[in-house]
């Protein structure tokens, strides 16, 4: 048995060379097309080969007490702790307008972790939100100022991955009026549908119904798609025919099936609206009110709202520890030899033991990042999808398959083919597949396991498991230990 000494240097190395989470980039987009329902969010999030900080050779037992509170890769070690993401200075189109603070409040905080509840607690009061209230919240000291973020534990691996806010900085104020035009049905045609119609905080930011259902009740052929996690995902929509969240948020507005309105009434509504005309101005600008600002307001929002730890992230972070330390003798060595280290191990020991997973969902883990299962070769990286398109089969047996990716690319290979979509809180977002045609998990996972649906383009990745009983159940236990909890939004806060 190695001394404690030797099992703690080999921590460090771990840290120091790091098996970084195996993926593959996204593939390039093309631009949003309109006039199909239901498939108004991604469903997916960017995955990139690198997603955790390599802390050098230099690593010490100091540096790997600091890493602790995150969640360890696959092969067993510990990454970095998040490091916060600074984002740009605005552009001049970002600047908001000057005006005059009246008192001297402490400014609000820059540097936050999402998923901190006040990003989403709407301007203070109740009611339909007031011209003196808005004023009076923007005016409020750092709503302006670009936010420095980190990710939860769990979701904070992929935080190289962070996507749009190069060219969108993320402001309170910005979420703030992306979150009362998200939940604001004036943006529709006839006044009935709003973006949290297809994609309900109360519903897993989705649908629970097989499509997304649009204005005079009417649908298209695809599933409604999360909004959460959007932080993570590049191109949007099933197909990925949206090249940013931006011209996602703006695709279903103009589309005769899901809000059924044009653009330039969404402008002209927006403008009419005293408060929110006020927000517009001050956020972008006196020429400002225009339909991309909504959109650039609606998809900060949207990446906002992420999912909160969950029990296979906390059972991962202290994984390592009861891997590397696995008796009694150990432990005690290492909390003789390095107090700090040992607290660290007890902080994410009682973690893991509040947020236990059960031995069904530990046996699912552990199929689901196995050959046997395969799993991973399409959900993987820290929001459990690769962003790529692949033919599951699903679908294809209809007499005219909806063709997915083909549409976007005109590429062949892509007949079919539809974006992964990640599994964290997958739980509550059934029905599953593109066309909601599977309603629960366990239907799903006995699809994989038969090898999909034979068809010229299906995917090289899917094959006939042998999986048991057993196994299948384990696995969708796995999947619900996924879960985290979800942001408490506000929702009924709108300009009056």
């Amino acid at each position: 048995m190695c001394c404690a000494l030797c099992q703690r240097a080999f921590v460090v190395l771990l840290i120091a060379c790091p098996l970084l989470l195996v993926g593959c980039p996204p593939e390039p987009s093309s631009s949003p097309k309109t006039g199909e329902s239901g498939s108004t969010l991604s469903e997916n999030a960017d995955l990139e080969t690198e997603s955790v900080t390599d802390l050098g050779e230099s690593a010490d037992a100091e540096t790997v007490a600091e890493t602790l509170t995150d969640v360890p890769e696959e092969d067993g070690s510990i990454p970095t702790e998040p490091t916060p993401t600074e984002a740009p200075k605005p552009s001049p189109a970002d600047e908001p307008a000057a005006s005059e603070t009246t008192d001297a409040t402490e400014p609000l905080p820059t540097s936050v972790m999402l998923g901190e509840e006040s990003l989403y607690a709407g301007i203070p009061g109740e009611g339909s939100l007031s011209v003196e209230e808005i004023r009076t919240w923007l005016d409020t000291p750092g709503v302006h100022e670009p936010l420095s973020i980190t990710l939860p534990l769990g979701l904070s691996l992929g935080e190289k991955q962070i996507t749009g806010l190069d060219e969108n900085p993320m402001t309170r104020a910005k979420i703030e009026l992306g979150r009362q035009l998200y939940f604001d049905p004036r943006l529709s045609v006839d006044g009935t549908i709003s973006c949290a119609s297809c994609h309900d905080p109360e519903a897993g930011w989705a649908a629970q119904t097989q499509f997304g259902v649009g204005v005079n009740g009417q649908t298209g052929n695809r599933n409604s798609p999360v909004s959460f996690n959007r932080i993570l995902s590049g191109p949007q929509f099933w197909d990925g025919r949206a090249e940013s969240l931006e011209a996602q948020a703006i695709g279903p507005m103009a589309n005769p099936i899901e809000m059924g309105n044009t653009h330039d009434v969404v402008v002209a509504t927006v403008k009419n609206t005293e408060g929110y005309r006020m927000q517009m101005e001050e956020i972008f600008g006196a020429d400002g009110i225009n339909i991309d600002n909504v959109g650039k307001a609606i998809a900060t929002f949207e990446r906002a709202v992420v999912t909160g730890p969950s029990p296979y992230d906390y059972y991962a972070a202290v994984k390592p520890f009861l891997d590397q330390f696995p008796t009694e003798e150990d432990l005690a060595d290492l909390k003789e030899d390095d107090a700090e280290l040992f607290a660290k191990y007890e902080e994410a020991k009682a973690l893991s033991e509040e947020h236990a997973m059960s031995e069904s969902a530990i046996r699912g883990r552990d199929l689901f990042f196995s050959d046997k299962a395969g799993c991973t070769a399409c959900h993987v990286g820290a929001n459990f999808t690769d962003e790529k398109y692949h033919n599951l089969g699903v679908g294809m047996d209809a007499e005219e398959p909806d063709l997915g990716r083909f549409a976007v690319t005109g590429d062949e290979k892509d007949k079919g083919a539809f974006k992964t979509p990640t599994v964290r809180n997958v739980e509550f977002t059934g029905p599953y597949m593109h066309d909601g045609s599977q309603k629960t998990l366990e239907e799903v996972v006995e699809w994989y396991a038969k090898g999909g649906h034979p068809n010229e383009w299906l995917s090289d990745k899917i094959k006939k498991l042998d999986l048991t009983d057993q196994d299948k159940q384990d696995l969708v236990a796995f999947m619900k230990a996924l879960s985290g909890p979800f942001p408490t939004v506000e929702r009924q806060r709108l300009p009056e």
